[in-house]
């Protein structure tokens, strides 16, 4: 038995089996204490990357093979593997994978051939066919001899780093995920400069954030991630934008997915019906490109939400930052790592200094003897000596006289030196040139004093060097988003139908031969109400029970506050009969309600289910009754107020109803619809937030005007999506005029146009087709003004000022205008009109100026993003975000 089997705390008993003894060892003791060794080891020595450099055992092992193999050339990636093996005990499989995640994260290593593709999940060819080397960043920033501690392998055959001297934030840049035993590490990577920033900050003492930056790119909430503690969330989605009214196009990926695996998930939901699609095509190479037509009767902006909503076009990540810090797994932040990075980086660098510093003083003390020893020929002195012993004592007694100007005691190993410089050497010995290298190694030794004694200043400078040299093409990649929450019961296709059976009270998708009710989809919730009042919501199933006296049923929508529901009951208790409009915005499924009081003997005798808020009047007829005046009373349900399900409601009447039959049908009596938009999500809402946009109802419409000249006309239904880059969002008004100008890129002169805004299909521009012309100003001020200032031969030319009005009439929307000049301009602004006082009361104008607010203080040289308020007339009120 070995000695670590000694330590181990086993049972043994010794057991007769078929007339033999044998020993037997319970293994609960052996799992007890060898199980936590193999935890150990897999925490420490495989799957969570260390603080100090932000490696894996097996990455670092084969970045120290590839520094060891590098010649400046290409090598075969089986080669790679085959050294790494020398240092890594786990196979080669696992070398390569590693070999190839590394390469793909475009950092450490440069590569040639097929190493597979992160976008379609391509693998890579087998290491044979494919090459690497390390990067010029890599080779910058990774490796350093002098730096570094050493540890044997595990063979002990060879020495490898303990950890590299990394001087980078390199976890942070390349991210990671790693499962041990019973621990697990999910660091999301970051963007390069952005980490580059942060570290500068943080050694000027400026607080700093830091988001993740995924090679994939797509679109990224994070106001839940939290530093990348445990607990935080990241909601990452595709970037999808509409072609044309018909086809969407995914041009970039959520982090974690790729082509393959996301057309899947969008074929399995249209299989289940929860979304409806034509056709997908994908044409993904080096970026991606995924089609998806949509059939004719498919709403664009529905199905771009239900497909972040029940596709992997939206996930959800959890980071999980967790690292080994010192011989310990322990869970941090993403700041915390960063601010250990940048203080390991000033410490490596104060380290590098210092060897320096150390080697300089070795090189100008041996210069410096050197100089004595063949200056002052002291080399002549032991000519006659017969001993090494009295060679060393005969320099040692020349050196004495001058040692007065030395750093540091001449020792033996330095006279041993000086006997080795051969006669040629002190022959052709230059004065002149031994004077000018000690200057410049006192210069230099200068200079690294003055970095050791300014070590922070010398920190910022090398992180900006780094990102100069390699900071180019490094831009984020994803776009920081806030995102709108999704309710997929509101955006799937409504793929099913409802049934229901009366009679039997039963209600379903499967019931085809009974009496249609709505179209629903698999996730939709039904409300039921019955004739005593009770009523209830349930999933929508095959088939499931509603009960008897059902009075209505129907698709129900969560937080609906324009479906009201008008009730005549009768309460069994009091024998009044009560009246009252009311909503169901919220409810516990399956759980049963009552509109009544619930007393017993309580009916309901009138119902109507209202989806924009109708309200009919209604005439009631008593039962005959002496000295009874009013046997006929009519209601209008208008005069009530809306209330909340629970409200008891007011009295109708205190004598017995016969018959209650309906007088007039209603109309909505919620009148239009608010309509605010909201920046941050870039999505419209009826909630209040963001900006109002004006109340809306009908036929209403909204403009939406995009900074690169481009503007779309939809309708005021709240999925509709927006580009980024918008600038100006409104209610549509026919005839509102415009003046707009931009540079036309086709005859490359600036124009100004005068024009209406016309329904179009999608997003249409208004400054030509050539995606290089752009639009510098656009008002719709009646007396706009703009001012031109030249450039070039002409800078000294005096500033122009243009009267739009006055300079051209309306024109079509797609007339490109009228030439500005042809001079070369440098640049245009839009003035602050004046206003007089006769337009200011003059009703008969279409935009009511005397209620612009505008808070500019200058001019400006470019479209600055506006939301504005307007009302019925086209009057506006600008809000500058």
């Amino acid at each position: 038995m070995s000695e670590k089997d000694k330590n181990i705390d086993v049972s043994e008993n010794t057991e007769s089996i078929e007339g033999k003894e044998y020993k037997v060892r319970y293994i609960s003791g052996m799992y007890k204490n060898w199980f936590l060794d193999y935890a150990s080891y897999v925490i420490l020595e495989r799957a969570v990357p260390h603080t100090s450099d932000g490696l894996k055992p097996v990455q670092r092992r084969i970045l120290h093979s590839m520094k060891r193999m590098d010649d400046g050339r290409y090598n075969k990636v089986a080669n790679i593997i085959g050294h790494t093996m020398q240092f890594h005990p786990h196979g080669d499989a696992s070398i390569g994978d590693a070999l190839v995640q590394l390469g793909q994260k475009d950092l450490l290593i440069d590569m040639q051939g097929n190493w597979g593709n992160v976008l379609t999940g391509d693998r890579a060819a087998a290491p044979r066919y494919i090459e690497a080397r390390l990067s010029k960043f890599a080779l910058e920033v990774v490796f350093n001899n002098k730096t570094t501690d050493w540890k044997p392998s595990y063979d002990g055959r060879n020495k490898e780093p303990l950890h590299l001297p990394v001087k980078f934030p390199l976890l942070l840049a390349q991210g990671v995920e790693g499962i041990a035993v019973g621990l697990a590490s999910k660091i999301m990577p970051h963007n390069f400069i952005e980490l580059i920033d942060a570290s500068i900050n943080i050694l000027k003492g400026k607080d700093f954030t830091i988001l993740p930056d995924f090679l994939t790119g797509g679109l990224a909430d994070f106001s839940d991630y939290n530093d990348g503690r445990r607990g935080g969330k990241v909601k990452v989605r595709a970037k999808i934008n509409k072609r044309d009214s018909k086809t969407l196009v995914i041009s970039e990926l959520p982090f974690g997915k790729t082509t393959v695996s996301l057309i899947e998930s969008i074929v399995y939901a249209n299989d289940k019906g929860k979304i409806k699609i034509k056709k997908i095509e994908d044409n993904t190479s080096d970026t991606v490109e995924i089609l998806i037509h949509l059939p004719s009767d498919v709403s664009s902006d529905k199905t771009i939400d239900a497909l972040y909503a029940v596709t992997d076009c939206e996930v959800s990540i959890s980071p999980n930052t967790t690292v080994i810090l010192g011989d310990k797994p322990k869970f941090t932040d993403v700041k915390e790592i960063l601010r250990f990075s940048t203080e390991n980086t000033l410490n490596l660098l104060k380290k590098e200094l210092e060897i320096r510093l150390s080697e300089l003083d070795d090189a100008w003390h041996s210069a410096s003897l050197e100089k004595i020893f063949i200056e002052n020929r002291i080399y002549l002195t032991i000519e006659d000596c017969e001993t090494w012993e009295c060679v060393i004592q005969n320099i040692d007694k020349g050196l004495k006289p001058f040692v007065k100007n030395l750093k540091r005691p001449v020792t033996e190993d330095d006279i041993a030196r000086l006997t080795e410089i051969k006669i040629k050497r002190i022959s052709k010995y230059d004065a002149f040139k031994a004077d000018n290298y000690l200057k410049s190694i006192v210069e230099e030794i200068k200079e690294i004093k003055y970095k050791l004694d300014h070590i922070v200043d010398y920190t910022v400078e090398y992180f900006k060097n780094i990102k100069k040299k390699y900071g180019k093409g490094r831009e984020r990649k994803t776009e920081i988003r806030n995102f709108e929450e999704i309710t997929a019961r509101k955006v799937v296709v409504r793929n099913k139908k409802l049934y229901v059976n009366f009679e039997d009270g039963f209600a379903g998708t499967s019931l085809r031969q009974d009496k249609y009710v709505a179209e629903c989809s698999d996730i939709d919730l039904v409300i039921v109400f019955r004739k005593d009042g009770t009523y209830f919501v349930k999933q929508v199933e095959d088939k499931f029970y509603i009960g008897e006296d059902v009075i209505h049923i129907d698709v129900w929508k969560k937080n609906d506050d324009r479906t009201v529901y008008n009730a005549v009951y009768y309460d069994g208790k009091s024998a009044n009969y009560y009246m009252k409009r009311f909503n169901v915005k919220s409810i516990i499924k399956d759980k049963e309600y009552n509109i009544t009081k619930g007393e017993k003997g309580s009916k309901v005798l009138w119902f109507t289910a209202n989806p924009n808020g109708e309200a009919e009047t209604i005439k009631i007829t008593h039962r005959p009754r002496k000295r009874l005046k009013n046997k006929i009373i009519e209601i209008n349900f208008s005069e009530l107020a809306v209330k909340g399900r629970n409200s008891m409601g007011n009295i109708a009447t205190k004598y017995g109803i016969q018959k209650i039959s309906l007088k007039e049908e209603g109309i909505s009596t919620l009148g239009g619809r608010e309509i605010w938009f909201d920046s941050e999500v870039l999505r419209l809402n009826a909630d209040g937030r963001g900006d109002l946009l004006g109340e809306f109802s009908g036929d209403d419409k909204i403009l939406t005007v995009y900074k690169n000249g481009t503007f779309q006309i939809s309708t005021f239904d709240l999925s509709t999506h927006f580009e980024s880059d918008v600038l100006r969002i409104e209610k549509y008004h026919v005839e509102k005029i415009w003046s707009a100008v931009f540079y036309d890129a086709d005859q490359k002169y600036y124009y100004l146009k005068r024009f209406k805004f016309v329904s179009s299909n999608g997003l249409t521009s208004f400054i030509g087709e050539n995606p290089d012309s752009e639009l510098i100003a656009l008002s719709d001020y009646i007396q706009a003004k703009f001012e031109i200032e030249f450039g070039g031969k002409q800078k000294d030319r005096n500033k122009e000022l243009i009267d739009a009005e006055e300079f051209i009439s309306e024109k079509s929307i797609k007339a490109r205008g009228k030439r500005l000049t042809t001079y070369t301009v440098k640049k245009i602004i839009e003035i602050e009109p004046e206003i007089p006082e006769t337009e200011i009361n003059n009703p008969e104008n279409t935009t009511d100026l005397s209620e612009i607010k505008s808070d500019k203080e200058e001019p400006k040289s470019e479209p600055e993003f506006e939301v504005i308020k307007t009302d019925k007339d086209g009057n506006r009120t600008l809000f500058d975000l």
